[in-house]
């Protein structure tokens, strides 16, 4: 069943967009700020289909909530706001959004919208996309297990979701703003000392292990990307 995310702080919308989605059969998480939105994607993205994202909400705007969904996920953003001019719209498409409605607006026509970009994605089976075994590696980030060789890696949660989310990327470099804004949130005040610091604890309890097929690699200058060696 798909499940949607509505974030706007006007609680007559989000009821709207709720029972229109009730109609679809879909579940719906609701938030009324920024900081709730990003809490609740955080908790239940393998479960959110579609976020349906206010602009203009309290704590933290809807730009700033897609740009940080968009750095962890490619989770469809429908941005729904009064806000009519063109660089807003401009800008939200840039960050990531799939679409951009203005209020007032036709809920069918939300939902309509929203069925349109669903059919344009692949649906990915689950146990893919939530356990990935690379060589000796396997990463089960639903019970938040990592094995090498079968033997289990005494790894912290927050080690667990930084592997998790370089290896399930592995064509991507992360710099670390993408690493901060993904696992630590958007707004969090400290700097990118953090992630180098959790990077190397990180690589010296798998360095515990052999993986000549895999590692986690610095591209200086620029960020992190987990490498799998070419056969």
């Amino acid at each position: 069943m798909n499940k949607v995310l509505i974030a706007d702080d006007n609680a007559q919308i989000t009821k709207v967009l709720k029972d229109y989605a009730g109609k679809e059969g879909w579940g719906s998480y609701i938030a009324y700020d920024g900081d709730e939105a990003l809490r609740l994607f955080r908790e239940f993205s393998k479960e959110i289909s579609i976020v349906f994202l206010d602009v203009m909400m309290p704590k933290k705007d809807g730009f700033s909530v897609c740009k940080a969904i968009r750095a962890m996920s490619q989770v469809p953003v429908i941005m729904i706001t009064a806000r009519s001019e063109d660089a807003d719209k401009i800008m939200g498409l840039d960050i990531g959004a799939d679409d951009y409605i203005v209020k007032p607006f036709s809920a069918a026509e939300v939902m309509a919208r929203a069925r349109a970009i669903l059919r344009r994605i692949p649906q990915q089976e689950e146990s893919k996309s939530r356990k990935l075994t690379i060589a000796n590696l396997t990463i089960d980030i639903d019970n938040y297990m990592v094995t090498i060789d079968d033997k289990e890696v005494p790894l912290t949660k927050r080690e667990k979701e930084l592997l998790w989310l370089l290896a399930s990327n592995s064509k991507k470099v992360f710099s670390r703003d993408n690493l901060l804004d993904s696992l630590w949130g958007y707004d969090y005040f400290g700097d990118s000392r953090t992630v180098d610091s959790h990077i190397k604890r990180l690589r010296a309890k798998l360095d515990a292990y052999e993986h000549p097929g895999w590692a986690v690699k610095t591209i200086w200058g620029v960020g992190y990307r987990f490498e799998i060696a070419e056969k």
